[in-house]
């Protein structure tokens, strides 16, 4: 008798052998011209429940506070742009695929540590933005799905997002005090939400500040070690308090090798995308395998968008073979798919996880 997909998904992520590889899209993986290819040819809506993912998501819902952004967003706000509510960063929608520009960050003018007090950080520990997410898990749960609670652009991203990248980057050298107070400040909230989670009783914690290139660390790791990695340990430690057995999940595209250690060393059980332009899957899972499962692994440069579904087929084939031995792996692409991508790709890529990810 398999598995149920709930069970599923644990085990692997617990580096165990279940029925057969998990696997399924990034979470909001269809840009709108793929949808429309989907909605097209399947009748149906929804790629979740049409490909029957073994793994949901749950989020804390959306901002609607009208108050006190006006200092930061109290400026002329270019036609098609929007502001963040969270962040108070003056947003626009990208020419490609909805990828999100940021037309001015909210704190791009700070100068003291008095600016990074003032600022107010998003409401996510209002109870209206979290209300929900109980009740959704548990309806996932009834229905033996395994249940991931979002909480990626942990510290990293959502700190130099406000600050802007080289404004932020000096920071760490010169200003760090603002630093300090802006990094905490985030840690805080974010460790209340892990709690939030946890109590919710998800399975899965999704974690992740994307801190590599395609050709290396985007920071030193001293930088990683000694600003980033003591807060992940917050926030972990504030999610295990309440659900021991939480799953942590941790994202970072790029090459990231040189931190996987360290991310070990602070609780992540699940490294999510390994990208294949830029690390070898099969020789990260070789030398991290017995501590960490994977989750991603199929290329999204190359294969999905400009090979044919063979080449897909080959690729997946070749992710059980070596990422997936003795289990620890969920298959998907490893972040959102592009118009590029054929339709047939995307069907090669559940069909050759049904034709060869079966373990026996």
């Amino acid at each position: 008798m398999g598995m149920t997909p709930r069970e599923r998904v644990l085990t692997a992520m617990r580096r165990q052998v279940p029925d057969k590889v998990p696997r399924r899209l990034e979470y909001h993986s269809f840009p709108q011209t793929l949808m429309e290819k989907f909605q097209k040819i399947t009748g149906a809506t929804d790629p979740d429940e049409y490909f029957e993912y073994e793994v949901r998501d749950v989020s804390f819902g959306e901002s609607t506070r009208t108050k006190g952004l006006e200092k930061y967003t109290n400026r002329e706000i270019p036609p098609g742009a929007y502001v963040n509510l969270d962040w108070g960063n003056i947003e626009r929608v990208g020419y490609y695929d909805n990828i999100i520009e940021t037309v001015h960050y909210a704190l791009e003018d700070a100068e003291t540590v008095s600016d990074i007090e003032q600022y107010p950080m998003p409401d996510y520990l209002e109870p209206y933005r979290w209300k929900d997410i109980k009740e959704q898990t548990a309806a996932f749960h009834d229905r033996d799905l395994a249940v991931m609670g979002c909480m990626s652009q942990t510290i990293f991203e959502v700190a130099w997002g406000v600050r802007g990248f080289e404004n932020f980057l000096a920071d760490m050298i010169i200003n760090r005090p603002m630093v300090q107070l802006l990094i905490d400040n985030i840690t805080q909230m974010r460790a209340e939400q892990a709690r939030i989670y946890a109590q919710a009783d998800i399975d899965v914690l999704r974690l992740g500040d994307d801190v590599g290139t395609e050709r290396g660390m985007m920071i030193s790791p001293p930088l990683f070690r000694e600003w980033l990695k003591p807060k992940y340990v917050e926030i972990i430690n504030a999610a295990r308090e309440i659900k021991p057995d939480i799953l942590v999940f941790f994202h970072s595209d790029g090459a990231c090798e040189e931190i996987i250690p360290d991310l070990i060393d602070v609780g992540v059980d699940i490294l999510n995308p390994v990208q294949p332009e830029c690390m070898d899957p099969a020789l990260i899972k070789k030398q991290f395998g017995d501590k960490l499962a994977f989750w991603g692994t199929i290329g999204i440069q190359r294969t999905m968008p400009f090979g044919t579904p063979e080449d897909v087929e080959r690729e997946v084939k070749e992710r059980i073979e070596t990422v997936g031995k003795g289990g620890g792996l969920l298959l998907t692409p490893t972040h959102l798919l592009q118009s590029e991508v054929p339709w047939e790709n995307v069907v090669a890529f559940f069909e050759a996880v049904d034709k060869y990810g079966t373990y026996t």
